[in-house]
């Protein structure tokens, strides 16, 4: 009997051998290429225009830390990442694998090359040849192939049966979260959407229309009170956190540092994100789907950052809020009236570096300071917005003797490390040598047309006396004028 069977078997091996060795030349196109415990993975190089190509990174035994950027494909956009995990006990020996998926979507038919690239995966690089994709006509996508069958559909008899798919619980949320819950007017905290996706996780996910979901996101979001800055996030990459002794992958969305400009409560409402979520075959065949392809909606929590008010100062209404400190340099400290030198005060650390306004300079007969230069700096990184602002004078002494600038500039702050006002003050002392320019300033005024004719005058002394002759004639003359007009009123 058993022998029977065996000869059954083989004969319809046999029978079937140019079926068999056609779809192997059908199967995906796989290129893995070693790299320690790292590869990477080309899925089918002959798709429709309505399927997607993949690229996928695998690493065993080991945690995806961090990962480069996925090459770009001409004739392809990318579609978003989905990543999987999964663990094994064999005989008591422990074995894990991760992957992360990039998907493409063709944007026309024909034929397209994929160049060869290398991708930096946590301390190693993997490469790949690349391969020609070929884009043909949408085709259909149903549970069982029409040109192809599986051998052991008909061996066991499960040919005719409906293929069924288990939904897998995804071990994965969507937050948002702030650096603080409680800040001052004017201080900064950084906002920071991501969906976050344990090690533990066995569902497949895949980002889906990321670019129209943000933007609609986004616009519920953002407050509208505040001062932003934007990260400005364009690869949506992983990386490995650890939240409540639990291993996840966070993948930034969004990230902006908010500046409060009054001090309403911001609040931050539920916003939700669609993914990609396949349920897996429960009894997968050879050549009929694997997955089913649906979607799933997570959701944040709603989220509330309280602003306070500053304590009482009197410049408590204009005064940057933040952690600063001072860089300062002069072209030199000996000086000689009449000459110039250059001194720049530049303000460095971490806040709103836009809001920062120059030091209020003392009004001064000793230096001509002249309108400052000045130039920014602000850089988005590690969590948080650093910068520099630096303003640069441009002077000249006009009298000798020591000074000391710090009676010159002074620039007054709230500091968020210790919660108080501070000020950041010049500590360069200059020698200015040479004669007083008071003088010097006076003579070279213009003193009008008026004065300069002084020198052509006569400035012979004359008496007035000899003008008493017109006193009396004007005042006969206002006398003969009254009598005048007595006669005309009398005789109306």
């Amino acid at each position: 009997m058993k022998a029977n069977i065996l000869f059954q078997m083989k004969l319809f091996v046999q029978n079937n051998i140019s079926n068999i060795l056609f779809i192997l030349l059908f199967s995906s196109v796989i290129v893995s290429v070693q790299a320690q415990n790292v590869s990477v993975e080309l899925g089918p190089n002959d798709i429709g225009v309505n399927q997607q190509f993949t690229i996928t990174l695998k690493i065993a035994n080991d945690r995806l830390r961090r990962y480069g950027d996925f090459p770009d494909i001409a004739g392809f956009e990318k579609a978003g990442t989905s990543s999987s995990s999964s663990t094994n006990i064999i005989n008591g020996q422990i074995s894990s694998s991760y992957s992360v998926t990039q998907s493409y979507l063709p944007s026309q038919e024909g034929t397209f090359k994929l160049s060869p690239f290398t991708i930096a995966v946590n301390d190693t690089e993997v490469r790949s040849p690349g391969t020609t994709i070929t884009v043909g006509p949408p085709k259909q996508r149903s549970a069982q192939n029409p040109f192809f069958s599986d051998p052991f559909d008909d061996l066991f008899g499960r040919r005719n049966q409906p293929q069924e798919f288990v939904d897998v619980k995804a071990e994965a949320f969507l937050a948002l979260t702030t650096s603080k819950d409680t800040v001052y007017l004017g201080e900064g905290f950084t906002t920071t959407l991501a969906f976050y996706l344990s090690d533990k996780n066995q569902a497949q996910l895949q980002f889906y229309d990321i670019g129209k979901q943000l933007t609609d996101i986004l616009k519920q979001l953002r407050p509208s009170s505040v001062w932003e800055e934007n990260f400005n996030i364009e690869n949506i990459n992983g990386q490995s956190v650890t939240i409540n002794s639990q291993g996840y992958t966070q993948y930034k969305i969004y990230q902006a540092t908010y500046y409060p400009n009054n001090t309403e409560p911001i609040r931050f409402p539920s916003v939700p994100l669609t993914m990609i979520k396949y349920k897996v075959a429960k009894n997968p065949s050879i050549f009929g789907r694997r997955r089913q392809e649906g979607f799933k909606e997570f959701k944040t929590d709603p989220h509330t950052v309280y602003v306070k008010e500053l304590p009482p100062h009197p410049q408590k209404a204009s005064v940057a809020v933040g952690n600063y400190r001072l860089d300062e340099s002069i072209s030199e400290q000996e000086l000689t009236t009449g000459g110039s030198f250059n001194y720049t005060f530049k303000i460095m650390g971490e806040g709103n570096i836009n809001y920062i306004e120059k030091p209020p300079l003392r009004t001064t007969d000793a230096f001509d300071f002249y309108d400052p230069s000045v130039e920014q700096n602000i850089n988005r990184r590690s969590n948080q917005v650093t910068g520099s602002k630096a303003f640069s004078y441009y002077a000249v002494p006009n009298e000798p003797g020591e000074y000391d600038l710090g009676n010159y500039f002074n620039w007054v702050f709230f500091n968020t490390a210790s919660q108080q006002y501070d000020t950041l003050t010049s500590d360069i002392q200059v020698l200015v040598e040479g004669k007083s320019r008071k003088n010097e300033y006076i003579s070279s005024q213009d003193v009008g047309s008026f004065y300069n004719r002084i020198a052509g005058m006569n400035n012979t002394l004359k008496s007035r006396n000899n003008d008493g002759w017109l006193q009396l004639a004007a005042n006969i003359l206002i006398i003969g004028m009254l009598a005048l007009v007595a006669v005309i009123s009398f005789k109306k």
